[in-house]
């Protein structure tokens, strides 16, 4: 596989410097990109970076993920309006444990291959640089002119910027010059990439290189996604779409990429999965005929689900994806786990009742118009049961005197109750 045709087709490219396409054809080649420890998780936002790596070993070179422990305790200025929190080195280290765990998803970190994946944190080799040292072997490398030029700079010091930037930022771009020097020196790493936005901090770590040993390195950029809309790619209401399925639910995951627009879903399973040029262009056109059956956001919303969470995962975000729109049963209720329950039915109006008055036995009616508010009165209760519009757990109520007791309890503690097709409610037992 062509590393940078295989980038290409996929609109994986912004920017390339020459003579690094000639280096990956010529010869295996190790690359890096680094990954902010600010979280014990990755979110959507990192995966582009992921997938670089993925195509890149693919490719046969070997790929190195670089946590940045140490760059971390500074603040990356790039795309920044503001200096952020620094973290301590106990978080960032519980932080990388997290993100190595998650990259071995995606990446071969144990095989015996040549080139399988290495994981290196830059904390390991810039804790003991001292101040004078560092300055001393790296800072006089790099001119103030060269550094003030960077874009990342620029923005924080123009007319418009409310507080300036600190010395810790501006420095950031030679500690991260230092990194790419580093794995030049230790593994012969000739190669970095990254978004968009680092494209100068990149570019002043080949410089460092060749200013240093005389050695040539090389850069590689992907763009930064959006919506088709302009705004900002996996941010939804309630934040960022997490890796992590204590953050973000492989049901709410799934859903993100399902609800994807036509435009959006065309470019983005050439660029979060791997399906080869043949196949996405099939479902493409398979899309453009029955759009109203999102082929594409179907098949996207699988892969990625698949790659970042299980297949079990993904078919029960599909199972309890149908219960909103009427296609669901009381058996896939009664087995779904109680994060996805919840998760699908999050926002719903919710009542609490007595786990000892449920246990005990109480009629249909008594539980939704005296212990709590489904219903205003028994009266409303008792027309909308005898139009066959109530159900419970997913099965039609017929009597509203009926006995609700432990055994409807789904996951030992919820009732669903539906009016209509599409009020719900949730009674949990406490």
């Amino acid at each position: 596989m062509n590393f940078v045709d295989e980038l290409r087709w996929r609109g994986m490219i912004h920017d390339i410097m020459p003579g690094t396409e000639e280096l990956l054809g010529r010869e295996k080649t190790t690359g890096y990109i680094g990954f902010d420890p600010t979280s014990d998780s990755l979110h959507i936002g990192h995966m582009v970076q992921v997938m670089l790596l993925v195509h890149f070993q693919r490719a046969g070179h070997v790929p190195v993920a670089l946590i940045g422990g140490a760059t971390g305790m500074i603040g990356d200025p790039s795309g920044k309006s503001e200096e952020r929190n620094l973290l301590d080195e106990q978080t960032l280290r519980f932080n990388q444990e997290g993100i190595r765990k998650q990259l071995s998803k995606f990446l071969d970190f144990g095989s015996q291959k040549e080139n399988r994946a290495i994981l290196v944190n830059n904390y390991d080799w810039m804790k003991d640089y001292s101040y004078l040292g560092f300055i001393r072997d790296i800072g006089k490398h790099i001119t103030v002119n060269y550094m003030m030029s960077k874009d990342s700079v620029k923005k924080r010091l123009g007319s418009d910027a409310r507080e300036g930037m600190s010395y810790t930022e501006f420095s950031y771009q030679l500690v991260q010059g230092t990194d790419f020097l580093h794995l030049y020196n230790a593994m012969g790493c000739r190669l970095q990439m990254g978004g968009s936005d680092q494209w100068g901090n990149i570019v002043t770590g080949t410089e460092l290189i060749r200013r240093k040993t005389g050695g040539e390195a090389f850069a590689l950029t992907c763009p930064l996604i959006t919506k088709s809309d302009g705004s900002k790619f996996g941010k939804t209401e309630s934040g960022n779409v997490w890796l992590d399925p204590g953050k973000t639910s492989p049901y709410h995951f799934y859903q993100f990429w399902l609800n994807v627009s036509d435009e959006d879903a065309a470019r983005y399973i050439k660029i979060f999965t791997l399906l080869c040029r043949e196949e996405i262009e099939e479902i493409i056109t398979l899309h453009a005929g029955s759009p109203h059956e999102r082929i594409l956001q179907k098949r996207l919303a699988e892969e990625v689900t698949l790659m970042v969470h299980s297949r079990e995962d993904y078919e029960s975000s599909v199972e309890a994806s149908q219960i909103l729109f009427g296609k669901g049963t009381t058996e896939s209720l009664m087995k779904m786990n109680e994060s996805t329950f919840l998760s699908v039915f999050e926002g719903v109006p919710s009542f609490d009742v007595g786990k000892e008055l449920i246990n005990n036995g109480l009629t249909f009616s008594s539980l939704c118009a005296e212990h709590s508010q489904v219903f205003s009165s028994k009266g409303e209760l008792r027309r909308l049961v005898q139009g066959g519009g109530v159900s419970l757990n997913k099965i039609k109520v017929g009597d509203p005197e009926m006995t609700v007791g432990k055994e409807n309890l789904l996951n030992g503690k919820y009732l669903l109750v539906q009016k209509g097709k599409k009020n719900y409610f949730l009674i949990r037992a406490v």
